[in-house]
């Protein structure tokens, strides 16, 4: 006999991205792969950050554990910009800092819930969201995350789904997979439900910086006594093209962070002093690189746009915005991982099927195209349509 695992975790799939990449041909092309599976940007991180962290690394102290929730430094750096970002009030002392988002949405969710707890998800949803959900012995209650007359989700249809053991209300925008940006008033909305039901609104706001113009995404910081039902999720992973340095942060009542600081202890103890520092040196120093690199996006996704109004294209652009682009494919009669197989294997188009972001998804795919350049949205859409002649 051998020792048991954990039945909570082995029911939940492999990552999804690691299965994606064995979909690819094997050997040598002729042309380009297209990897649109994974929001990794394309740029290296700022030139000057790479200087930072090289004279940071001989500073003494700098390979020891800081404070549990962050270096004071940069907790209060983060407040100060979620404070002038979203025009409200958020105090140091309501930050914690995390091993990016994943690790931050981990700890708030198993601070606020109970194996047998609820938590209502718009679908489709991120799959490292629900893959955790499953984990903690959560169940996920699904209400649609866009409609025929809307790309947002509906307040009223979570309401209908809380009950006595639900927790949480669960957001995400810029929303991965579907790139739409939800308003204000439906954030507040949301605000609002979670609070009038003593539950949580937690919303991953990674992609908050690709949104266009200069208004706050939401007015949720600047409502009194916002602690009270909102849980804020941020990560300097693509913003700042910091994806292996993990640095994210959780902002929350100071009650919510007493209970993360424990699970953060047993986690990892603190994030990684160096990539703290690299943060700090990328908020404070790093604004004028950060909006060269915004302005870079929003001109590819124009180019997205552009390449799917071809008249010969059938998969339609559903909805796109920061890093994403949600496309419904044309085969009706072949499930999306099929369709994103066979894009992966005979079209040297990389991208994930909608099934990956929960039920009734299958005819959908999910293209994140920080990895493409503006010149590769039309390659994207000749192939696109090249897998239509053969069907």
């Amino acid at each position: 006999m051998t020792y048991a695992v954990n039945p909570a975790v082995s029911r939940i799939e492999a990552p999804p991205i690691m299965e994606a990449q064995g979909w690819v041909r094997p050997g040598l092309r002729n042309r380009k792969l297209l990897n649109l599976c994974q929001a990794v940007p394309s740029w290296s991180c700022a030139e000057e950050l790479n200087d930072e962290v090289a004279r940071l690394a001989h500073k003494p102290g700098i390979s020891l554990y800081t404070d549990i929730y962050g270096i004071p430094e940069l907790r209060a750096a983060i407040a100060a910009h979620f404070s002038a970002d979203y025009q409200g009030e958020v105090e140091a002392h309501q930050v914690c800092v995390t091993a990016g988002c994943n690790q931050a949405f981990a700890a708030a969710l198993m601070a606020i819930t109970s194996p047998g707890d609820n938590v209502v998800v718009p679908v489709p949803y991120f799959f490292n969201h629900t893959m955790w959900l499953g984990m903690l012995g959560l169940e996920a209650r699904y209400i649609p995350a866009f409609g025929p007359a809307s790309a947002e989700p509906d307040p009223q249809d979570a309401a209908r789904l809380i009950d006595a053991r639900t927790r949480a209300i669960v957001l995400c925008s810029p929303n991965n997979p579907t790139g739409a940006i939800y308003s204000p008033a439906a954030i507040q909305g949301f605000f609002e439900l979670a609070r009038s039901r003593g539950i949580a609104l937690v919303m991953d706001e990674t992609y908050k910086d690709f949104r266009p113009g200069s208004a706050p995404a939401h007015g949720l910081f600047a409502t009194p006594g916002w602690e009270d039902a909102f849980i804020h999720l941020y990560s300097f992973s693509k913003a700042y093209s910091m994806t292996g340095y993990r640095v994210g942060a959780i902002t929350a009542s100071r009650r919510v962070l007493a209970e993360i600081e424990k699970i953060m202890d047993c986690l990892a103890i603190c994030t990684s002093h160096l990539s703290q520092r690299a943060a700090l040196f990328a908020l404070t120093s790093l604004e004028t690189w950060k909006q060269g690199k915004l302005a870079m996006m929003r001109n590819r996704l124009e180019s997205l746009r552009s390449a799917f109004a071809r008249d010969d294209l059938r998969y339609e652009l559903v909805s796109s915005g920061a890093l994403f682009a949600y496309v419904k494919h044309p085969f009706t009669d072949e499930p999306a991982k099929q369709v994103a197989m066979r894009l992966a294997g005979e079209h040297d188009l990389l991208c994930l099927p909608g099934s990956m972001f929960g039920p009734g998804q299958e005819r959908y795919l999910r293209i994140a195209f920080a990895n493409a350049e503006a010149s590769d949205m039309p390659t994207l859409a000749a192939r696109l349509v090249e897998s239509q002649k053969e069907r």
